[in-house]
């Protein structure tokens, strides 16, 4: 399950582990402008972790998922 919130600077998405145990906490993804933000709760801590992609680690990323094993990069097409 998930969840999409338009805030005033952000998209918030969640995404809620359902399912057999063990299930992980929510993650949270905030996208900025400028930057996408990823964080979840750290159980053991108590404290929330969070990763910062730019919009091209991003932009990888998101090719990333969808290519064979290997070492790539993209081209920038100008568009």
């Amino acid at each position: 399950m998930f969840t999409i919130e338009h805030e005033f600077d952000a998209t918030v998405i969640t995404l809620v582990d359902e399912g057999p145990a063990p299930i992980t906490e929510d993650v949270t993804i905030n996208a900025f402008e400028e930057c996408v933000t990823i964080e979840q709760l750290d159980p053991q801590t108590d404290r929330v972790q969070k990763i910062t992609l730019s919009t091209g680690q991003l932009r990888d990323l998101t090719a990333a998922l969808n290519l064979p094993e290997g070492i790539y990069r993209l081209r920038d097409t100008g568009e």
